[in-house]
C-alpha cells in the first residue's frame, strides 16, 4: 500500500512537473509572440513601456484588464492608463485575445524571466538613397510589394509633396519615425500588432528589404516635414472651381459675341414701314 501510495505521489509530481514545464514554455511563447514586437524585459522602451517589475508597479487584475481592453481602461479614465496612453504619444495598445490564465502566464515569464535586452544592440541598417526612393515607391504603390500586400497610402498618409495624398482610415504618419523612432517602426513594419494590419498582410508579409526601405523614407519624411507644407484639398477644390468658372465664363462670352442682337420680328417690322 506504502508503495502505491509513492508510485501515485511520484506520478502526480512528474505530471506537475511537466505541466509547468509546458505553461512556461507556452508563456514565454506567448510572450515572444505577441508582446516582443511592443516591449521588452529590461532592454527599455519600444513601441510600449519596457516591462520589467510590471507586477511589481500594477495589480494582477488591473494589467489583465488593460491586455484585454486597454481602450475601455483608457476610457473609463483610470489615472495609470491614461497617464501610460499619453507617454507612449496616444498608440493604443491593440486588445489581446487571451485568456486570463494565459495572462497570468505571461506575467510570470516576465517575473521569472531574464532580460530580453540584447548583450549588444543589433547595428540599425541605414537606407541608402536608392532604397528611400523605393520605400517611397512602396508607400503610395507605384510599385508593389514582393507579397502582394496592400499598399500603406490605402490607409495612411505622410505629408511630402513628392507623394499623392493617402487614406484617412489610420493614423498620419509624417512624424511617426521621431514618436516611435527606427527600432519601434521596424518592429511595427516587421510583425504589425494592430489587429487591422495583422489582418491585412496575414500571409502577405513585408520583406526585410521592404521594411528597411520603408522605414528610411517614413525617417525622411520626418526630417524634411518642415520643408512641406500640409495638404488643404477644401481650399485647392474651391480655387480650382473659381478659376474653372472665370475660364468657362469668358469662353461663352468670346462664342456669344457673333449672336443676333435684337429680335428678328421687330427687323421686319421695321422694313415694312420704311417701305410704305
Amino acid at each position: 500500500m506504502r508503495r502505491v501510495t509513492s508510485l501515485v505521489g511520484l506520478t502526480t509530481l512528474w505530471l506537475g512537473a511537466a505541466t509547468g514545464g509546458a505553461t512556461a514554455q507556452t508563456s514565454q511563447e506567448l510572450f515572444q509572440t505577441r508582446c516582443t514586437v511592443c516591449h521588452t524585459i529590461g532592454g527599455g522602451k519600444l513601441v510600449g513601456p519596457d516591462l520589467q517589475g510590471v507586477a511589481e508597479r500594477r495589480s494582477e487584475d488591473w494589467i489583465i484588464r488593460f491586455v484585454q481592453h486597454s481602450q475601455q481602461l483608457v476610457q473609463s479614465g483610470d489615472p495609470d492608463a491614461v497617464a501610460l496612453f499619453e507617454e507612449f504619444n496616444g498608440i493604443p495598445m491593440p486588445d489581446q485575445s487571451l485568456s486570463e490564465r494565459e495572462i497570468r502566464g505571461i506575467i510570470d515569464y516576465i517575473v521569472g524571466g531574464s532580460s530580453t535586452a540584447p548583450a549588444e544592440p543589433p547595428p540599425i541598417e541605414q537606407a541608402t538613397a536608392e532604397q528611400i526612393l523605393l520605400g517611397q515607391a512602396l508607400f503610395q504603390g507605384k510599385t508593389r510589394f514582393a507579397n502582394s500586400g496592400p499598399t500603406c497610402n490605402s490607409c495612411h498618409d505622410v505629408i511630402n509633396d513628392a507623394v499623392i495624398g493617402g487614406g484617412v482610415l489610420a493614423r498620419e504618419l509624417t512624424t511617426v519615425f521621431s514618436r516611435l523612432g527606427g527600432p519601434g517602426v521596424r518592429a511595427i513594419l516587421g510583425s504589425p500588432p494592430f489587429p487591422v494590419m495583422q489582418r491585412a498582410y496575414r500571409d502577405k508579409p513585408l520583406t526585410d528589404d521592404e521594411v528597411v526601405a520603408l522605414v528610411g523614407f517614413l525617417q525622411q519624411a520626418d526630417a524634411e516635414q518642415p520643408l512641406h507644407q500640409p495638404r488643404d484639398y477644401g481650399m485647392g477644390l474651391l480655387g480650382a472651381g473659381v478659376v474653372g468658372t472665370v475660364l468657362l465664363l469668358g469662353l461663352y462670352s468670346l462664342m456669344w459675341r457673333g449672336r443676333l442682337r435684337g429680335s428678328v420680328n421687330q427687323s421686319i417690322y421695321d422694313r415694312q414701314i420704311t417701305s410704305i
